[in-house]
């Protein structure tokens, strides 16, 4: 049983060694014989009183001065005693880390990027695609417009009859400025009144892309894209930026990455990450490929813990997209 520390506890020794990845910390104690001016112990820490400066000190011992606190208070504090608080309450380091949030320290912070997805009755997917391919290369093009289309996609596995598209605005204030703008315009105004009928369910996230996996420019690749959706628990998304920091790395050397995003508004905690392949063929064998590298197996092994659902949507361009 630890010994039992009090204000008349004298610590005379400290030992600390890292043993079997925990730390143990071993104290010598000693009673501290605190005796008044007539000799008799006392139990009770005496009280100083500096009559220059009017500071009382409270000490375990009646023989130490208020000058001699006074040193002991502006005495440089040692690096054991700096390793033994950062045991106890974090580095300084990891407490500043803290107090900043997810946007400051994973976001790249240049761009705010719209994921929209559109669930659309089968009966009108040819009117639906051919309204979109009109407008939303209209919006994109528009220069008074602070935003970019990054791309438009039609579910082939996976969600059917469903697609996505992703928008790339100039930060927040671009979103504003360009909804308020396009909401004032005959054309957006007739074009949402024709593509309700056609929708039987939408929704949009508000998302950050990762700062070391940059949105890849307008593109012309061919093939397939794969959009990979994990939903985290919450609280695990810096953990899951750390990994894959250094997974994307294993990855990459045998597919293109095109960009990958966390959510910061709508959906809460949910990361998407797209990548493009010639077919499914391929797909299969990057993939394979992916785990004879160091590194890609402990990146699955230390992220999948992190995560509470996942889905996976193979998509195919739409003629007008800027990335297909």
């Amino acid at each position: 049983m630890p010994p039992i520390l009090d204000s008349r506890t004298k610590i005379t020794e400290c030992h600390i060694s890292l043993k079997d990845k925990g730390i143990h910390i071993n104290f010598s104690t000693s009673k501290l014989n605190v005796h008044s001016a007539r000799g008799k112990p006392k139990t009770e820490d005496t009280v100083l009183k500096s009559k220059k400066n009017n500071i009382r000190y409270f000490t375990s011992s009646s023989t130490i001065s208020a000058e001699q606190t006074n040193r002991e208070v502006d005495k440089p504090k040692s690096k054991a005693s700096s390793f033994v608080r950062s045991i106890f309450h974090g580095s300084p380091a990891a407490k500043e880390e803290a107090k900043q949030t997810h946007s400051k320290l994973l976001a790249r912070g240049k761009y705010v990027h719209e994921l929209q997805k559109h669930r659309i009755k089968p009966e009108y997917l040819e009117d639906y695609i051919k309204l979109v391919s009109e407008h939303y290369p209209r919006i994109a093009n528009d220069q008074e417009n602070f935003v970019h289309l990054c791309g438009s996609w039609q579910t082939e596995i996976g969600e059917l009859d469903t697609f996505f598209h992703i928008w790339e605005y100039k930060g927040y204030s671009g979103y504003h400025d360009t909804q308020n703008r396009i909401k004032k315009d005959t054309h957006y105004q007739r074009f949402i009144k024709e593509i309700r009928p056609m929708i039987l369910q939408r929704s949009n996230q508000i998302c950050l892309e990762f700062a070391f996996w940059q949105t890849s420019p307008p593109k012309v690749y061919g093939g397939i894209y794969e959009l990979r959706t994990y939903e985290l628990k919450p609280g695990h998304l810096l953990e899951w930026e750390s990994y894959w920091n250094r997974g994307l790395e294993c990855r990459r050397q045998f597919c293109e990455p095109v960009g990958a995003w966390f959510s910061q508004l709508g959906a809460l905690s949910y990361v998407h990450h797209m990548w493009q392949y010639p077919d499914l063929e391929k797909r299969k064998i990057t993939r394979e490929q992916a785990w004879q590298v160091d590194g890609w197996a402990e990146t699955v092994y230390k992220t999948v813990r992190l995560v509470r659902t996942m889905e996976t949507n193979i998509l195919k361009p739409l003629d007008f997209s800027p990335l297909r």
